[in-house]
This record gives structure tokens, C-alpha cells and sequence, in this order.
């Protein structure tokens, strides 16, 4: 199987050599550190780990909860400056992100290195030392399989590169549920479900209305490996699984009535998009289509975990019977 496009040659992080490498002098400012940490990425992943701790038995005092989600919104930000160390040949090349502070030469790649080795190390001792040691081994290896795994593997060499990277993005909620607990348990897993199953019809939308990038910079999306037919039909099959999923709080007691009825309702819609996807066949439809399905999603997910949240607060508080 072989790419529709091959781009440039993707062998890892920018050389030492090269033109990028050699920005001088550094022209970096404090808003190119943040970018950096990526932080609408960031966003989501305080939301849905808020939530995990949240929705989990037992109580943390305000200090605590504010110390660990501190640790993992630092520990977000540490592998997002990795992911941009090691990206920056093919973040030069797509448009999306093209203008990141490592390819425009504003950070050089060994100050986002050393930037987010010393966030993620900072993040996890942090976590474990203050917290407690499940919740720092779980973001230790959030982490590894972000930068390692993700980044440096499988990006690169599959189409299944967002299904299995997907899992990344999923161990905020649990770890936010060990921050309280100090365990993993059948709850927190479901959190992780809803997000490692949400991922690949997320990204393969993003990645059906960005072909020409992806194909530029030679990453084997599934657009551009399997064809489109093959993606839409993934993205209804995985967005019939995740809605499906998204019913199991209900049933194993998580969560109530009013959880369930936004749960049908967003689904519902979710499912909508994915099917008129399915159905699309003029091109330009399809993109366009595409691009609403990946808008939605990301308030798909917002509105679920709020919901969750929301939900459990008020059970408890007496407003939801």
C-alpha cells in the first residue's frame, strides 16, 4: 500500500543542521512558549480529567484537586511541546500548522525539548509526590505514549495511528479518578471508552477536509491510504459504537436520567452527521460535511462530560432526583 502523496522525507525532529535548526538568535517570546503547550488541546484535557476527579467516590481537599489538575494541565502542555520537537519537518509542510513556533524558527528544537522535559518531569514528580503515585504513573505514561508511542511511531507508519494514539487523549478522566481514589476502576474506564472511541471519527473528519496536508507532509491517514469510501464508512461504524457507549453510565449506575436524556439527544445528532457523511458523494459536499461533523464532535464531548458532571453534582446535591 503506498501513499497518494510522499512528501517530503519524514525521518524525526529537525536535523541539528538544519536551516530551522539554526534560527539565530532565538526570537522567541512568552506567547511561542505557549503555543507551545498547545493550549486548546490543554482545555480539553483539564475539562475531561475536572470531570474524572469530579464524578469519583471519596473527596479531595480544594489544595489537592487544584494540585492535580495543575500537574495534569502541565503534563498536557510537556508532551505537547515534545509532539512539536519531533513534528516540526512535517508541521512546516501542512498549512494547519505551518505557523507552530518551531517551523516559523521562533523556538529553536532544542528549547522545545528541553521545555517539555522539564514540564512532563516536573508535572509527574509533582502529581506523585503531592498527590498520590497511581495518578503520577498514569500521567508518566499519558506521557510516553503521547510523545513515544504516538508522535514517534505510529503517525508516521499506519492509518491506525489515531485509533491507537486516541488512547492518549482518553487517560485524563482516569486520571483524574485515581487523583481522588487511587485506583482505576469500571467507572473511569468508561471515561476513557467515550474518548478513545470519540477520537477516530473526530480526526478522520478532520483528516477527510485536509487530505491535500496530510498528503504533503506524507502521514498514512486513512483518507489517504483507504480511500475516502473506507473512512466514512470507519467514522459511522465507530460513531455507532461510541454513542453506544456512551449509554454505560446509565447502567452501571454512574449516572441519571438527565445524563441519559442529553446522552440521546447529542447522540442522536452525532449519528446524524456521521450518516450524512456516509451518504455524501459529491466532493465538495463531502469536505464541507466533513467539517460539520468535526465541529460538532468537539461540542459532542463538552456537552457529555458536562453532562456527567452536572448530573452527579446534582444527585448529590438533592436537584436531580
Amino acid at each position: 500500500m503506498t501513499f497518494v502523496s510522499e512528501g517530503a522525507k519524514l525521518s524525526g525532529p529537525l536535523a541539528a543542521g538544519s536551516e530551522i535548526g539554526f534560527a539565530e538568535p532565538s526570537m522567541a517570546s512568552v506567547s511561542d512558549y505557549i503555543a507551545l503547550l498547545k493550549p486548546r488541546v490543554m482545555s480539553l484535557v483539564i475539562f475531561t480529567a475536572l470531570v474524572g476527579l469530579a464524578v469519583a467516590p471519596g473527596h479531595l481537599h480544594p489544595v489537592t484537586a487544584f494540585t492535580a489538575l495543575l500537574c495534569i494541565a502541565v503534563g498536557a502542555g510537556g508532551s505537547g511541546a515534545l509532539n512539536m520537537w519531533y513534528d516540526a519537518d512535517i508541521d512546516a509542510i501542512m498549512t494547519r500548522t505551518s505557523r507552530r513556533p518551531v517551523p516559523m524558527g521562533r523556538v529553536k528544537p532544542g528549547e522545545a525539548l528541553a521545555f517539555g522535559l522539564t514540564l512532563s518531569g516536573f508535572s509527574v514528580m509533582t502529581l506523585g509526590l503531592l498527590v498520590n503515585w497511581v495518578a503520577g504513573a498514569l500521567l508518566a505514561f499519558t506521557i510516553f505514549f503521547y510523545v513515544v508511542i504516538y508522535t514517534m511511531w505510529l503517525k508516521r507508519s499506519t492509518p491506525q495511528n489515531i485509533v491507537i494514539g486516541g488512547a492518549a487523549g482518553a487517560f485524563p478522566p482516569m486520571i483524574g479518578w485515581a487523583a481522588v481514589t487511587g485506583d482505576i476502576s469500571l467507572p473511569s474506564i468508561v471515561l476513557f471508552l467515550i474518548i478513545f472511541l470519540w477520537t477516530p471519527p473526530h480526526f478522520w473528519a478532520l483528516a477527510l477536509y485536509k487530505q491535500g496536508d496530510y498528503g504533503a507532509a506524507g502521514i498514512p491517514m486513512l483518507p489517504n491510504v483507504a480511500g475516502e469510501p473506507a473512512t466514512k464508512l470507519q467514522i459511522l461504524l465507530y460513531s455507532i459504537v461510541l454513542v453506544a457507549t456512551s449509554f454505560v453510565p446509565n447502567f452501571i449506575g454512574m449516572s441519571g436520567w438527565l445524563y441519559g436524556l442529553i446522552a440521546v439527544v447529542t447522540g442522536t445528532s452525532f449519528l446524524y452527521y456521521a450518516w450524512r457523511l456516509f451518504r455524501t458523494r459529491d466532493a465538495l459536499s463531502m469536505k464541507k460535511v466533513a467539517r460539520s461533523l468535526f465541529t460538532y464532535s468537539l461540542s459532542y464531548l463538552f456537552v457529555i462530560f458536562l453532562a456527567l458532571m452536572v448530573d452527579h453534582v446534582g444527585h448529590l446535591l438533592g436537584w436531580v432526583a
